[in-house]
């Protein structure tokens, strides 16, 4: 199931930054030819540059960002966005996913192993990282995305398997478990996968991203490093792995009650 990433593929970070520039630019009412006209404080670029950029095929310069942010009243955030694409030095560097994550409008989740890192608690966080505090902290800022005016759709499946793998002590299982429990539904719909070695998801975890303008993004985790793809047939795979785990997955409800009832029998004192 999981699929490698093509030579050629749009990196998912620049095109982070390329659709917050087309956005700034689309709210101006500019064309890419009047943009290109303001870059580089006067002296300009061509219409196809912006194009490239805003498309995510080139990486621009920080100058032109800082340009940009000006002419586009950005308040600073395009030139912030710029700084966390390249100076984000508490993730691996390639994991560009937790810039995806923020600029979704629905996220599809499947955690073969552990716990998704958007719901995962400090002290489990913590057990997963060995003790990297910085790492700890980074994973922790990703979770702002709920917190945003309009947070992402989530859905998130969880092997059943995930409920019953050590990580930390007890009482961290029983925090994490917890927790899992008590996320409202408005923020994530979670659902537990009974286990079974007879679906495509034994591949390993796995992310999809829809943004707003409804093309899709994904992330595949693997024992060396994530990749991050966007081809229309590794979607597509990944797509029908998501659709046959959510026929498998129980309802909401009785997920919310086994991971209690796991709490309760395996993880308390």
């Amino acid at each position: 199931m999981a699929p490698q990433k093509k030579r050629g593929t749009v990196s998912p970070t620049l095109l982070a930054f390329g659709r917050r520039l087309r956005r700034l630019r689309e709210a101006k009412g500019w064309t890419q030819d009047s943009l290109a006209r303001r870059a580089n404080n006067g002296q300009g670029v061509t219409p196809q540059y912006i194009g490239a950029v805003e498309n995510g095929r080139t990486r621009c310069t920080r100058e032109f960002a800082a340009t940009m942010d000006k002419e586009l009243d950005a308040g600073g955030d395009l030139l912030s966005l710029y700084d966390d694409l390249v100076k984000d030095s508490a993730f691996p560097v390639w994991f560009d996913w937790h810039l995806v994550e923020p600029e979704a409008d629905e996220i599809d989740a499947y955690s073969l192993s552990v716990v998704h890192g958007l719901f995962q608690t400090p002290a489990y966080a913590a057990a997963l990282l060995r003790g990297n505090t910085d790492a700890v902290e980074a994973r922790m800022r990703r979770q702002d995305i709920f917190t945003k005016k309009k947070p992402p759709g989530f859905s998130l499946l969880l092997d059943e398997g995930v409920l019953h793998r050590p990580a930390g002590s007890r009482e961290v299982m029983r925090e994490q478990l917890e927790h899992l429990a008590a996320v409202p539904p408005e923020q994530a719909a979670i659902q537990i996968v009974p286990l079974s070695a007879e679906h495509d998801g034994n591949s390993g975890s796995f992310n999809i991203a829809t943004m707003e303008d409804r093309t899709q993004i994904a992330y595949v985790e693997s024992g060396a490093r994530g990749l991050t793809m966007s081809e229309p047939e590794d979607l597509a795979t990944l797509s029908r792995t998501m659709k046959e785990l959510r026929s498998l997955a129980l309802p909401v409800s009785m997920s919310k009650d086994l991971i209690l009832r796991t709490v309760k029998e395996k993880w308390s004192t």
